[in-house]
């Protein structure tokens, strides 16, 4: 029996609260109102009886024009105030005394034959005076009405912020969808297959329906940070011809308890509204992480309530509603097993880290709005480029462009993708005087050692270049540049990895008769790469084939302390600290004996990077008499790039240790991109 898409019930929205209750003194505010408009009632009209008369002649002037017969008319007001005309058309305004306003004054104005008229006191003031009067007495009543609004509004916002704080923060991408596509999406054609799959049901679900197919209720993505995940579904949204609702993980919580279920609420309620139609939730980790365990002290009752709403969505329609939730996260191992079952997310896909094909792929989709050189080989650069996601690509091809710009170019050449490469993995290149010429030398032997250690081992990665430029904390770098990639490492080239990273120290031991603090970084990265092989690889024959993996998330590396969780004995852990020793000491006499054999062209690769700076991988083949390795036999892979680096004699070469190679998909697993 297939449910009918149904509103969401009353109580799925959170009942308004009551506005909080006014002020006691508010209500004072219409007396004084009041009292305030008649007080300036009663003190206006004295303030206009007052005012003084205004006059153009004086009275004795008055006196003597009558006396001329210059006066022709005149009007006489009960307060004294006259005015009229005169004989040549000119008004006039003047005061006559009250006291001398008599028979004796109107005697003169006949005798000069002047019309006179007598006015009555005025009783009503001007129109302005009225105005005025109106305005001051309404404003008091005008401001009073304007606050008490003001606050009526405050509290009804007030009102409405309560009530819609249980909406959820949702894009809806409906009519207008973005111009992503799946043509923008280079590679992971797997994944897009999948995804593109749950478009194809919800635009023609009568095909599926005949079949007796089911759409997927949710199809999560998995994978490290900047491969892609929120792109693609970008792509779905520009792909569909239903509407796309986004929205995050982390605008569900809020200070409010209750917010997160009712937001979640609220979202399932418009994909209703609006089915068949598609949910993208983007780092799902944020609301959908483990919940605490019976007896446990830390616990987030808010988040495990928005997550017991949300799996009591997901688990509610059915596939006839149309709806189709996508999520997306980098923390899978800390995500809620019920959340991760059939019937909520069907499908779970694996983004991982480019190849090599999509690298070159994913290069020449940034790429298409730059101008690139002959020179410019992507699939080279794609092999410099081992470990890199989708988001490190495209700060690569901005990088380079950024350097041509610097270098008053428009057109991006090969060299551009060079120094990009080297500024993202080591820092800004640095000039060469700021070694002290004793350092310089220590950093070329340095270099060199590791840079022939890597090119006499058969199994290690060939030699691209050699440079004692300083760069970030790096004060001389070995880049070693793999033909193919690799996905599994044999234990011949691990140990020859080793080697490697100790050629630097072991050139120094040849020469000096010494090391110094520059191999500190590649004793660091030799140290974890050995101890990942006796803990995690099973390459002890002492400690035999267990493993005792250091944890902590898939995606973003390893996390915690190795002791706080060890999973093993004292003695066990003594045995695994000896055979870390021992791997390290025999890869040293290695790389030692080698370069003792080899001390002439030691010594040659030294003296040309104090002359040069840099040196091609080419150089130190031909100082060796053999020829670069080209190819590799059909199905034999190396493993990617590496860069060895000389750390500057401080305290600060602790910082630039990374992770050592290891098998899988793992960014922590695959060979740092940088080491001393």
């Amino acid at each position: 029996m297939t449910k009918q898409a149904e509103p969401p019930p009353p109580g799925d929205r959170p009942t308004p609260t009551a506005p909080p209750t006014p002020p006691a003194w508010r209500h004072w505010l219409w007396p004084l109102a009041i009292l305030l408009a008649v007080g300036l009632w009663v003190v206006l009209p004295g303030l206009r009886a007052d005012e003084p008369v205004k006059m153009d002649l004086t009275y004795s002037k008055f006196i003597d024009q009558v006396d001329d017969g210059k006066v022709k008319t005149v009007t006489i007001k009960a307060n004294g105030e006259a005015n009229g005309t005169l004989t040549n058309g000119h008004t006039f305004t003047t005061a006559v005394p009250v006291q001398l306003a008599g028979d004796q004054l109107l005697d003169r104005l006949e005798d000069k034959n002047v019309a006179v008229t007598a006015k009555p006191p005025s009783t009503s003031p001007s129109a302005g005076s009225q105005i005025v009067s109106w305005i001051l007495i309404l404003a008091p009543f005008l401001l009073i009405i304007w606050f008490w609004r003001r606050m009526s509004k405050g509290a009804a916002g007030m009102q409405g912020m309560l009530g819609g704080v249980g909406k959820s923060k949702v894009k809806v991408f409906d009519a207008e969808r973005p111009e992503t596509t799946f043509v923008d999406v280079a590679g992971y054609e797997g994944a897009k297959s999948e995804i593109a799959e749950v478009v194809d049901f919800l635009r023609r679900p009568e095909r599926y329906r005949r079949a007796g197919a089911m759409a997927p209720r949710g199809v999560l993505m998995v994978g490290p940070p900047g491969t892609g995940k929120t792109l693609l579904a970008r792509a779905v949204a520009g792909e569909a011809e239903v509407p796309f609702l986004s929205v995050a993980g982390s605008s569900f919580v809020e200070m409010y308890v209750g917010v997160g279920a009712a937001r979640v609420r609220d979202l399932f309620a418009e994909a209703r509204k609006r089915a068949p139609a598609i949910v993208f939730v983007d780092e799902i980790d944020a609301l959908g992480g483990r919940r605490a365990a019976a007896g446990q002290i830390v616990s987030n009752d808010e988040r495990e309530q928005t997550l017991n709403q949300l799996l009591s969505e997901m688990d509610g329609f059915e596939a006839a509603e149309g709806i189709v939730v996508l999520a997306a996260t980098n923390r899978p191992e800390v995500l809620d097993p019920a959340l991760l079952r059939p019937g909520r997310f069907d499908r779970q896909v694996t983004i991982p880290l480019p190849t090599l094909a999509e690298r070159a792929a994913i290069l020449a989709v940034h790429c298409q709005d730059k101008q690139l050189g002959k020179d410019v080989d992507l699939e080279k650069v794609a092999r410099g480029t081992p470990g890199f996601s989708g988001a490190d690509l495209a700060n690569l091809a901005n990088e380079a462009a950024i350097v041509a710009v610097r270098d008053g170019r428009e057109v991006l050449v090969a060299d551009d993708f060079d120094a990009a490469r080297d500024r993202i993995l080591l820092g800004r290149r640095e000039g060469s005087n700021v070694l002290l010429p004793a350092e310089k030398e220590a950093v070329a032997v340095h270099e060199a050692g590791h840079a022939l250690v890597a090119a006499l081992s058969p199994h290690a990665d060939p030699v691209a270049k050699v440079t004692i430029l300083p760069a970030g904390q790096a004060l001389g770098v070995t880049e070693q540049l793999p033909l193919v990639e690799r996905h599994l490492y044999g234990e011949d080239y691990l140990n020859q990895t080793l080697s490697v990273r100790l050629g630097g120290r072991a050139a120094e031991l040849v020469v000096f008769g010494q090391g110094s603090t520059g191999a500190a970084n590649d004793l660091a990265g030799a140290t974890e790469l050995a101890t990942k092989m006796v803990r995690e690889f099973g390459l002890s024959p002492a400690l035999g084939p267990v493993g005792y993996p250091q944890g902590g998330s898939v995606f973003l590396g390893s996390g915690g302390t190795a002791m706080s969780s060890r999973p093993f004995a004292e003695a066990t852990q003594a045995t695994i600290d000896a055979e870390i020793a021992r791997l390290l000491r025999e890869a040293e006499q290695r790389a030692t004996d080698l370069l003792t054999e080899h001390r002439r062209q030691l010594d040659e690769l030294a003296g040309l990077l104090l002359t040069q700076e840099t040196v091609d991988g080419a150089m130190v083949y031909d100082l060796l008499g053999t020829e670069p390795p080209s190819a590799h036999p059909t199905g034999e892979t190396i493993a990617p790039r590496r860069v060895s680096v000389a750390k500057e004699p401080a305290a600060r070469h602790t910082r630039h240790a990374h992770t050592a190679p290891a098998p899988g998909p793992d960014r922590s697993d695959m060979p740092p991109k940088a080491a001393s």
